[in-house]
């Protein structure tokens, strides 16, 4: 598409103008996400249902954004927000953001006819307010990185070359090979980047792994000998702009989505010969909440301190009370009451003016301030915001309960239901896994929230069936109870609320984004289909990308043993994979569903049953690390890791060369990466013999292997002298018994 003619930026493109120019951002607190829904279309009165608004481990998502730009030394921020935009208004003025702050300033820009990102930026750019290279990001968006050094390289490009515009942030983050989506529950990327420049020259968002190609342009491998093509990089939906980025958008107003559109425009538009560039985030983390189950990952990351600074002890609103964190992850505002036979697992969070009854549960679950929750409660895996009340004999799984919500007595939420705000569910009553409940019906189409907002009251609803509709006490529920001629609001004994669903696939897909765990069938069901896909295509040929996301060409390519064709994986992505995986364990992902994860990593990356035990042990051991307060708590420490993980070990080492590989392994840990072991290497060798992770064939064969390795090799067979004395002894000792 060519581009449009249109008038200058208003901003200056000399250097040293740019040099002296405040650093700028534009927050887009829209972003125009229809996921978020009931949650983002609501309007209750006194209660912030605008999506940067939403708690995030009881703190405002925008809080998160605000305090970056902050530490990253931003000076003007410009809050763009349409739908409810006087709530967005409202909390940034009552807020400690409100306040003056030296070198900080944030206005905000209101329009009420935007219904896109593109809309939103040319709203901006009519303003005149943007004078030189600015932060673009959303208001859904955490990170902890240091904007200096990609800061200055957008900078020295753009001296060298005016062409340049933009530069994107990435991160690493390999889809899950069973569901080709990133642990934030987004969708494969394929992007081809220039390995020497980082210029990004592909980008594709709406990649169809089932074909397991992509179709390139002959010209862009033509004019890029060298590229990377890249399928394991996450969007970060950060990015450097200098002004040009405006007028373009301005220009060009069938531009809409930031990558769909501009970025993808930019990218096949060889009139303008425009360029971006991209910045691979290493060690920071940064990620964005668009989909509930992103919201249930990064919640997650947060309370296990990934995002530091950016934790519940540290970053909190100034009107909420300060959490404290106490052992395992846990944090605890100070004025909350506990019986004493409540149990708080690991990695929770409890608001102020919570109270809880006896005997109630609560695990890897976020509870807002001023909760009422009863006796015999049990929560696990969910997200309770504030002012909910919970009645005795709860049961709630891996959901979502926001503000004002009243669970009567006996109620069971299943996994991945969202209860929007101050719907009421009754007694007894029994909510299906990945329901939707509102107090609002169903929009009839699948507007913004931004246009319903303005929209005529009669734009028409779905006949959405009443909660009121479920049948209570010990029945079996599935989602054809919903069918149902009941669709008006009413209350009763089985509650208050409309029940939602998708339009086209019903809850079938509803598993996605879910906040809840992958189904374990969803998974075995994906193994399957990947099995039988590796059989059929093993002997077939192709140019296209793999799973793996590497490049092959029409013959046989270097990414091949020229002995028998086998893709040699690379053993140590491979290994950094499990570990992140074993990781989502250790936050409430069952085992089930972590088996079949690292099964399918071991078929993407070809690596070997005994590399793939090694693998998991390594995780195993380095989650003993974490644990530790001290080098002296450091055995205690492993013991506990592998007796919690015995099962998941057991289910990787079946043999006695998976059994060597581990030993090898840990050899290798205490020479090389982790040396911390070391002085424990025949304690923890004697521990995995008791809890039979390995037998006594595979030790002593470990030791019969290494006779005639150099002495320098031999360090821990003469450390576990005594235990292999004692295995060789014990047997004939036995004999003598007898």
């Amino acid at each position: 598409m060519a581009q449009k003619k249109g008038g200058k930026s208003a901003a200056s493109d000399d250097p040293e103008e740019l040099a002296r120019t405040p650093l700028q951002a534009i927050l887009l607190a829209d972003t125009f996400n229809l996921k978020f829904r009931p949650t983002t279309l609501e309007r209750p009165k006194a209660i912030s249902s605008h999506c940067v608004l939403l708690p995030l481990v009881n703190t405002p998502m925008i809080d998160y954004t605000l305090a970056w730009l902050e530490s990253v030394g931003a000076e003007e921020v410009f809050l763009f927000c349409c739908a409810h935009a006087d709530q967005v208004k409202e909390y940034i003025s009552k807020s400690h953001w409100g306040q003056s702050r030296a070198g900080f300033s944030i206005t905000t820009i209101e329009s009420n006819f935007s219904i896109s990102a593109g809309d939103a930026l040319r709203f901006i750019e009519g303003k005149n307010v943007i004078r030189g290279d600015f932060i673009l990001i959303t208001g859904d968006t955490i990170s902890n990185m240091n904007l200096t050094e990609a800061l200055q390289a957008h900078k020295d490009r753009r001296k060298k070359d005016p062409d340049t515009v933009m530069t994107m942030f990435v991160k690493r983050s390999k889809p899950m090979p069973l569901t080709h989506q990133t642990r934030l529950g987004n969708d494969e990327i394929v992007m081809a980047i220039d390995p020497e420049t980082k210029q990004l020259l592909f980008y594709e968002d709406r990649f169809d792994s089932s074909k397991q190609a992509v179709t390139l342009d002959k010209s862009l491998l033509a004019d890029n000998p060298s590229l990377y093509l890249r399928t394991d990089l996450e969007d970060c939906y950060i990015d450097i702009c200098s002004p040009e980025v405006l007028t373009i958008f301005l220009d060009n107003f069938d531009y809409q989505h930031l990558r769909r559109h501009f970025v993808k425009g930019l990218l096949h538009d060889d009139i303008m010969g425009k360029k971006i560039y991209t910045h691979e985030i290493d060690s920071s983390y940064t990620a964005r909440v668009d989909n509930w189950r992103s919201y249930d990952t990064i919640s997650k990351d947060i309370i296990q301190r990934w995002s530091f600074p950016l934790v519940p002890d540290v970053l909190y609103a100034g009107n909420r009370s300060q959490m404290r964190l106490q052992r395992e992850g846990i944090y605890k505002a100070p004025d909350i009451s506990l019986s004493p036979s409540v149990s708080i697992g690991a990695f929770s969070a409890i608001g102020s003016g919570t109270t809880i009854g006896d005997n109630s549960s609560v695990s890897n679950s976020v509870i807002g301030e001023l909760c009422t929750i009863g006796r015999n409660v049990s929560i696990d895996g969910c997200y309770i915001w504030d002012n909910v009340t919970i009645e005795d004999g709860c049961r709630l799984s891996n959901s979502v309960v926001c503000d004002g919500v009243h669970l009567r007595a006996g109620a069971t939420l299943e996994p991945g239901v969202i209860l929007s705000f101050k719907v009421e569910v009754g007694q007894n009553i029994t909510i299906p896994a990945y329901s939707k409940v509102s107090l609002l019906a169903q929009p009839g189409k699948q507007d913004s929230d931004e246009e319903l907002e303005y929209a005529d009251t009669d734009s028409g609803v779905i006949d959405s069936p009443s909660i009121a509709s479920i049948s209570p006490a010990n029945v079996e529920h599935d989602h054809a109870s919903f069918n149902t001629e009941q669709s008006g609001l009413e209350g009763g004994l089985s509650g208050v609320g409309y029940i939602w669903t998708s339009c086209e696939t019903g809850n079938e897909e509803e598993w996605r984004y879910s906040v809840a765990p992958i189904p374990e069938e969803k998974l075995n069901e994906f193994y399957a289909k990947m099995l039988d896909e590796a059989e059929t295509s093993s002997d077939e040929e192709q140019t296209g990308i793999t799973h793996s996301g590497e490049l092959l060409s029409e013959t046989k390519s270097t990414n091949f043993d020229d002995s028998d064709g086998e893709y040699k994986g690379d053993v140590t992505k491979f290994e950094k994979e499990v570990e992140e995986t074993f990781e989502r364990a250790l936050g409430g992902v069952a085992e089930e569903n972590v088996q079949l994860e690292i099964n399918s990593l071991r078929m993407s990356f070809n690596v070997t049953h005994a590399e793939c035990a090694g693998a998991v042990f390594q995780s195993v051991i380095k989650s003993a690390i974490v644990a530790s307060n001290s080098k002296s708590n450091l055995l205690k420490a492993t013991i506990d890791a592998i007796e919690k993980s015995k099962g998941l070990l057991s289910y990787f080492i079946t043999n006695l060369d998976e059994e060597i590989e581990v030993i090898l392994k840990f050899e290798e840990m205490c020479m090389e990466t982790t040396k911390e072991f070391s002085p424990i290497f025949s304690s923890v060798l004697h521990q995995l013999y008791d809890k039979e992770v390995v037998t006594e064939d595979a030790i002593l064969k470990w030791e019969s292997e290494k006779a005639e390795a150099d002495e320098s090799d031999k360090v821990f067979i003469k450390q576990s002298e005594a235990f292999l004395k004692w295995l060789k002894e014990a047997p004939e000792e036995d004999d003598e018994d007898e």
